[in-house]
Formats: C-alpha cells, structure tokens, sequence
C-alpha cells in the first residue's frame, strides 16, 4: 500500500524546527507523504520571532490549484499570520471529506505572536468549523475561548467544550505546561477522554507540529480518533527522547 498524502498548510521556520520544514520529515517518519502549502515565512530561532509575512492570498490559492489532483487523505494545519490566507485555507477545505487537524499556533515558545486580533477572529469565525480535531496547548486554548488562564484539567476540558461549541468537531487540548505528569484532554460530542504518561525531563521546540502531523497521519491511514492520539502521542515521545542540539535549542531532527 502506497503512503497516504498529507498536505501541511502553515509557515516556514528557518531551522525546520517547526512549520511545514518539519512536518516534511515528521510525516514521512509517520508513513505519510507531504504536500505543502505554504502560507507565510518566518524568521525566528530560540529567541523568539524576529520577523514574519504571510504570503499573498492569491498564492495560496494557487497552491491549493496546483494540488487539485493530489489524492489528499488528510490536512494538518499550522500558523497562518493574516486574515486573508486564513480565509482561502478555510475556503479550501469546507467540506472536506478527509481529517483536518488543526494545531492553532499563535506564537513560538521563545517568544513574539503570529496572529493578530483580526486573524484570531477569523480562525475562530471561519476555520475552526472546517476541523476535524483541533490540538492547542494551554495558551491557544485560553486565547482562542477568550478565557485569562487555564490552571487545570477542569479549565481544560471546559476549553475543549467551547471549541467544539465554537464549530469544531473535536479538541484536544494538550496540558504538558501544567506540572505533574502530562495530561491532554479529548472533547468532543460525546463527553471527553483524559490521556496522560509520565513527563520526560527533556525540552524540544516543535512538540505541537510533531503531534499534529502524527495525528494527521495517522488519520489518513484510517486508524480510529483515540488509537490515532496514542500513536501520536507515543510518536511525540519518541522524538523528544531522541532530540538534538542544535543552535541553542533541542529540535526533533
């Protein structure tokens, strides 16, 4: 059987730290093939941002054009820096008859912000319905439901409730910022699912790509919602396991 194709749509990352440079090789270690549609360039390292554009709106269109006959089996989204590439992103996939994960990135670690108030509100208002599962840390979580902070794993799950209130299918919202073992939480229609491991005393940038596409794989390859998060998350695992140094910073490959 031939690898499944999965299309990553978000920014660039110099490093390939994060952003579609990693989800390259991330899908391809999770079995998958990568198409790409790139939607934005960064410059940033540890430090933070230092810089970023969106690419034109029609540019991104066009990209979508030129994959028209890719049998695409699943989307993994990322950072989209304006409203009007987010808009042709969730233009593109109404409808969809495949998974699309979405892990709505806001900001790297180090520091500085993707997404503005404008493009925030179009993430929630248009491409938020578009998704399969949506995989936000704490803080996108929190920035995306309008809440101040989340503290626990009930402020979890009721972040997780009002993203499936706001149009997607499902959440997990991951909590590996909270001290303790790591916990995420799944919602979705039905009620919610707690998973948790004992924490790795290891850092690595790019954890959020990692699962994303670990799951977006996965999915494309027919595997159930909760048999694709174990295998994401033991995928994730793997790789912060076996990080590298690399310009100040543990980076998956």
């Amino acid at each position: 059987m031939s690898a499944p194709l999965v299309c990553s749509i978000g920014a660039s990352d110099p490093w390939n730290a994060a952003g579609v440079g990693l989800d390259v090789r991330a899908l391809d270690a999770c079995g998958a093939r990568a198409l790409t549609v790139v939607c934005g360039v960064t410059a940033q390292d540890r430090h933070g941002v230092h810089a970023a554009a969106p690419v034109a709106a029609s540019l991104v269109a066009a990209q979508f054009d030129a994959l028209a006959e890719a049998p695409v089996a699943a989307y993994r989204i990322g950072a989209l820096l304006d409203p009007a590439s987010a808009a042709v992103v969730a233009e593109r996939l109404a409808g969809a008859d495949v998974p699309v994960v979405y892990d709505p990135v806001l900001g790297p670690s180090g520091g500085g912000g993707f997404a503005d108030d404008a493009t925030r509100a179009c993430l929630i208002e248009r491409l938020l319905p578009v998704c399969t599962l949506v995989t936000p840390n704490l803080a996108e979580a929190a920035a995306l439901t309008g809440v101040r902070r989340i503290a626990d794993r009930d402020g979890m799950e009721r972040a997780g409730r009002a993203l499936v209130a706001l149009g997607a299918r499902a959440a997990l919202v991951t909590g590996g910022h909270l001290p303790g073992a790591p916990l995420d939480v799944y919602v979705d229609a039905h009620g919610s699912r707690d998973y948790a491991a004992p924490r790795l005393a290891l850092e690595l940038r790019g954890t959020g790509c990692l699962l994303a596409c670990a799951l977006a794989a996965w999915l494309a390859r027919g595997a159930s919602t909760h048999d694709a998060i174990e295998r994401a998350r033991a995928f994730v695992r793997e790789r912060i396991a076996a990080g590298v140094e690399r310009g100040g910073m543990r980076t998956a490959y």
